[in-house]
């Protein structure tokens, strides 16, 4: 029978692969975003349209739709991508600051502080959820995950990225440790 601290060691390296995974699919879209930038094919196609009237389509068909403001900037995209839709949304410098895509593995969410710099991303994937928050220079600060199977834990890490604390909660109990400034465990208290 495997012991709770074997357990939390394992789920620690679940929550490394969890944490790996998340930033996965975080450079997915980005690489999905960034190639929409990039001029494509548009079909659109408008149904119940009444022409030269000042009506309102009924319906657009569109593999992208892309909204500027006043000043010609793109503010807003949709686009259907072959691995699902994304939705991005631009501030008025032009730089992106949220990301909304759906893919087969889940959807995610990505937020960016007005550097450009990722700051949180929220995603939901088969095994379960995961929210990354990052400090002003992108790095990792905060992991909370909900793997179904193991159940919720939090990582906490330092300006390195170092892991400082990690709490988690299994069928046996909660679990918290704490580690030094290389990521080796100084305090552990376990069910």
């Amino acid at each position: 029978m495997m012991t709770i601290e074997k357990r939390l060691e394992n789920m620690e390296r679940e929550l490394g692969r969890q944490k790996r995974r998340n930033r996965w699919l975080l450079g997915a879209i980005l690489l999905a975003v960034g190639g929409l930038i990039v001029p494509g094919v548009f079909e659109t196609t408008v149904s119940g349209a009444r022409p030269q009237t000042g009506g309102t389509a009924k319906e657009i068909r569109s593999r992208s739709i892309i909204i500027e403001d006043e000043k010609g900037m793109v503010r807003a995209m949709l686009v259907a991508t072959k691995d699902g839709p994304v939705l991005s949304l631009s501030d008025e410098k032009g730089k992106d600051r949220t990301w909304l895509a759906v893919s087969k593995d889940g959807l995610g969410l990505v937020l960016f502080g007005e550097n450009g710099k990722l700051r949180a991303g929220l995603t939901a994937q088969k095994n379960g959820p995961g929210l990354v928050l990052l400090d002003e220079n992108g790095k990792s600060r905060a992991v909370l995950t909900v793997i179904d199977a193991k159940g919720p834990s939090l990582l906490l890490y330092d300006e390195n990225e170092n892991l400082r604390v990690g709490l988690a909660v299994t069928k046996d109990g909660p679990g918290l440790r704490l580690f030094d400034e290389k990521s080796k465990v100084i305090w552990s208290a376990i069910k």
